[in-house]
This record gives C-alpha cells, structure tokens and sequence, in this order.
C-alpha cells in the first residue's frame, strides 16, 4: 500500500456511539476501574507497574480470577499508565495519583475520549508484536543481554507485519469489491501478505509461512479483541492439536472458520483510519466533503467507487437546495484540464440527485460547449419540455469527453469497451468525423478505442483518427 495513493472512502460512525464503544471495551474499561480504584496507599515499582502484593486487590476489584488474574490486572494497570488516567508522583515512594485524563473519560467530548482509547490501542498494538516472554526472561537470565537474533524476533519486521495485515483488512472493509463489514477468514488474510499477487498455484514453502502467519495473527487478534479493534473468532484448537490425538469431537473440514474468522469493527475502522492519516495515507471518510465548495466535491470524490461517490454526494445535497447546488456544481465542472471529463461526469451524478427545483440552472447552461450536453440529457430524462436538439459538434464533444471520464474512472473496463463498441457501431463514419473534435482529450480517447475494439478494422481506422487528432494538436 503505499501512502500515495488515495484509499476508498471509509464511513465511520458518529463519534458519540463510537465513543461509548470505546468506553466499553474491556481494555480500556479495566484501566479506567484500575484508575478511580487507586489511592494515596497504592504503590508501583520502578518500571510503574503496580507491586506484586498488590496485584490481587487490583485482580479483585476488575473482578478477575484464576492463574492469569494479575497478569491481566498489572497489563490492565500498565494501560492506565499509558493513557495517562493514572501519573505516578513520585518515583521514589512511588505513590501514584488519577491522571488529568481521567476525568476526560466522563467529562470531555466524544473526541477526547476516543484520543484516550486510541493512545490505549497504541499499546495494545505494540504488545502484540513482541513474541511470547518466556524466551526474553530465559534469554536475560542466562546472560543479562538480549539477542533479538537469538529469538528469531524482528521488532520492525514483526510490527511491519501486523501493520500490512491490518492495512490489508481495512481495504476489504471500505473497498467496494472487499466483504466489508462481513468477516474475512484468517486464512486468506494471512495470504493477502505473504502470497506474491502475480503467484500461480502457490509453493508449499509459501503455503507453511501463510500457516505460520495464521498462528501468530491467531495469538495477536485474541489480543486486539479485548480493546475493540476487531471481533474475532479463535483458530479451532483442534486442528492445533497433535496428528495422533483424537478429536474431542467430529470435525467437517469444509467448514473454513474453523481457520479463523475476523472482521473490523466500527471502532476499529475509525481507529486504522486514524494510524493510517497519521502515516500519511490519504484515507477519506464519507462526509469529510459536506462542507466544502463543489469543486472540492467533483474532485474529492473523483477516485471514488461509484457507491462511495452518490453516498458522499447525498451528504454534500443535503445542506443546499437543489438549484443553488445545481448552479454550483456546474460551475465547478468546467475546465479544460486532464482531470475535467471525470469531474463532469462526477457532476452528472451528482446532478441525477437533484430534483425539477434545478431545472432553470441545466437551462442557463445549454449553450455552454462544455456543459450544454449533459444539460439537455438531464432535462429530456426528467420530462422537460421544449428541449432544443444539440448540434452536431456538442454530440461529438459529449461523446469525448464521456469516454474519457471513463477512461479515467475505469480503465480499460469490460463497460468501456462495451461503449466504444457501440459509438463505432451506431455512428456511419464516426471517425472520419470525431478526430476534429477540439477537445484536449480526444487524442487519448480514440487511441484507448483503438486499444479497446476487437475488430481489427475498426481498430486501425481509430489509431489512424487519433493520429490525426494529434497532429491538429500540435502534439
């Protein structure tokens, strides 16, 4: 992924119900108890977790019992540390007080309180890129220095992982074409980083690192689900377990979430959103352009899959009435630029949206070269009378500058190579005619139909229009 490129559009929920999803989450709602629990006789040690006699008061108040009750209440005091809902206020003593945070989390607004979770998700993400420590206490034991090396412990490669991963099952999640909120097998998730996307029938020694891969997101997602960043159901201990062992019950192999299953939640999107700006991805949300000019939407939503595009669209129409938004929109469609064809596409879209309250301004624009098109097909579908015909060349530059709208919005799809079948069908002589067009664009669109066409007639004659086009260019 790279941090270039525009990522589809998320759409988050309102920050009021993400915030008491945050609220919720175990992780942070075990800190939270920990930090109103705390008092002047509470006491941590050097590093400032909480001292060992302690740990059983605190396991108690989190309600929490078993083998594992303080190792979870010192991780659930250490996160209280970290998000700053507890300071410590003398290292010395190491006497501890509420943190300034603290108060954020029933005082401050829904964005405060996120900030807070967010800082908690920080720690939770780098604890589940350190591999179990057993290895790192023998390892210090032994001879008080630490050979990563000797772990097979990359810390840069482990958390680089878990960030592809993670970036890998946002895409599926706001990608049109993804499952989006609908889980994702573990399997094809570990797959989607370690598999080359130009790979066949992958290679064995490819296929134990996706199972390696599998195990250690197994151990890390059981770790995330606790903070609210997934929900997720475990690998099947069963098919951990020994060849030469029993299954304790019987097993259908077709079933592929017994390999795991995971999906992002609400808060999770909000979250990997938020890491991914912090990156310096771009990575839009739906909304993000409500309040902005209309050039700003045409271009904003230029990238966008086309659901994303009408959903942004409809957020953006609902704050102006219909004839001012009409009005705006066309006037940001204007231009002469490579980007202008998909931006007046985008604006018929837009304007498909607007009802017969916009009529006066489609009619303002029917002598415009660049807009008198697209205004006589929004006035004849919404049944308006009295529509003049267009001229010939209008028809001509409408049909340039739709298929390189296209062009820019789909590549060469199965769609567009549909239309150019149909252009070179339906018009006698059509390019002997189109390569005058004077549209800056013209050149390109008639070589992509030459590229596009399967008729090796028809194909040559359109190169041979392109070049033409191009000389009267000048290019």
């Amino acid at each position: 992924m790279s941090d270039s490129s525009t990522l589809p559009p998320a759409r988050l929920r309102p920050e009021a119900e993400l915030a008491r999803d945050a609220l919720s989450a175990p992780v942070l709602a075990r800190a939270a108890r920990l930090a109103r629990w705390a008092d002047a006789g509470t006491r941590v040690d050097a590093g400032g977790g909480l001292v060992e006699e302690q740990l059983p008061a605190a396991a108690e108040q989190l309600g929490l019992s078993g083998d594992d009750a303080a190792a979870h209440a010192s991780e659930a005091w250490r996160i209280a540390v970290d998000t700053g809902l507890v300071e410590i206020t003398d290292e010395e003593t190491g006497t501890v007080a509420a943190g300034e945070d603290l108060a954020l989390l029933t005082g401050g607004s829904p964005q405060d309180v996120l900030g807070v979770w967010l800082t908690a998700l920080e720690a939770v993400l780098a604890d589940a890129s350190v591999p179990d420590l057993d290895g790192l206490v023998d390892a210090i034991a032994e001879g008080g220095e630490v050979d990563l090396s000797s772990l097979d412990w990359d810390p840069e490669a482990e958390s680089d992982f878990l960030d592809g991963v993670l970036g890998n099952l946002y895409l599926l999640t706001v990608g049109e074409d993804g499952p989006g909120e609908a889980p994702v097998p573990l399997p094809a998730l570990a797959a989607s980083v370690i598999v080359p996307s130009d790979m066949g029938e992958p290679s064995n020694e490819v296929l134990e690192q996706v199972s390696d891969a599998m195990m250690r997101l197994d151990d890390q997602f059981r770790l995330l689900e606790p903070v609210g960043l997934v929900e997720y159901q475990p690998v099947d201990e069963a098919l951990m377990a020994d060849a030469d062992e029993e299954p304790a019950a019987p097993v259908d192999e077709a079933d592929v979430t017994r390999y795991g299953m995971v999906r992002l939640t609400p808060l999770g999107l909000y979250g990997l959103r938020a890491r991914l700006l912090d990156a310096g991805f771009e990575a839009p949300a739906v909304g993000d352009l409500s309040d902005k000019g209309a050039d700003a939407l045409l271009d904003g939503t230029a990238p966008f899959p086309p659901a994303a595009a009408h959903a942004e669209t409809e957020l953006w129409l609902a704050g102006r009435s219909p004839l001012d938004a009409a009005r705006e929109l066309l006037a940001a469609a204007r231009g002469t630029d490579p980007g202008a064809p998909l931006r007046r596409l985008r604006c018929q879209q837009a304007l498909s949206l607007v009802g017969a309250e916009a009529e006066p301004a489609l009619r303002e624009v029917l002598d415009d070269a660049e807009l008198g098109g697209l205004a006589r097909v929004w006035l004849t579908e919404h049944g308006a009378r009295d529509v003049p015909p267009p001229p010939q060349e209008m028809v001509f530059w409408l049909t340039i500058d739709t298929v390189a709208a296209q062009l820019a919005a789909e590549g060469n799809s199965e769609e567009l190579r549909a239309l150019v079948e149909g252009l070179a069908r339906q018009h006698s002589g059509f390019f002997d005619t189109v390569w005058r067009v004077e549209h800056p664009a013209t050149p390109e669109v008639l070589e992509a139909m030459g590229r596009l066409h399967p008729d090796k007639k028809v194909a040559k004659e359109a190169r041979k229009a392109a070049f033409k086009a191009r000389s009267q260019q000048g290019g």
